[in-house]
């Protein structure tokens, strides 16, 4: 495993995928990233030489990149100030329901805890025969 900005990569995929394990950079950024650094995409994460690397690390960092802690950090933030403003939004997220304006009445059973099974693997077995 190559780490990577605190992350650790995998060896065995092609680089542009081996980015998207970094949380806030999807494929596109990644893509974008590697055209930059002037790295082919299809190459493997392990054959990259430690220049490569910093190189990757260098466009990251320049570009300033939301990534990880900081990211996961300012995404909780912004969830924090929904909840405290009080906004329609914050209400759904206390509730924990959808917050985008999905339907509840078929969907999001996983979302509101209301998981059903299907009939017969809720019934217990009698204990005697009948």
């Amino acid at each position: 495993m190559v780490r990577l900005l605190n992350v650790d990569i995998p060896d065995n995929k092609n680089i542009d995928i081996s980015l998207t394990y970094i949380y806030g950079i999807g494929l596109s950024l990644a893509k974008q990233i590697l055209k930059e650094a002037k790295i082919d995409s299809t190459k493997k994460t392990k054959d990259l030489t430690s220049e490569e690397l910093n190189r990757i690390r260098e466009i990251i960092e320049e570009k300033n990149i939301t990534i990880e802690g900081d990211l996961r950090r300012e995404i909780k933030n912004n969830i924090k100030r929904l909840i405290d403003i009080n906004s329609y939004r914050g209400v759904r997220h206390i509730r924990k329901l959808p917050a985008r304006g999905q339907r509840t009445k078929t969907n999001s059973r996983t979302v509101r805890g209301n998981i059903r099974k299907s009939v017969g693997s809720g019934r217990r077995k009698s204990p005697t025969p009948t």
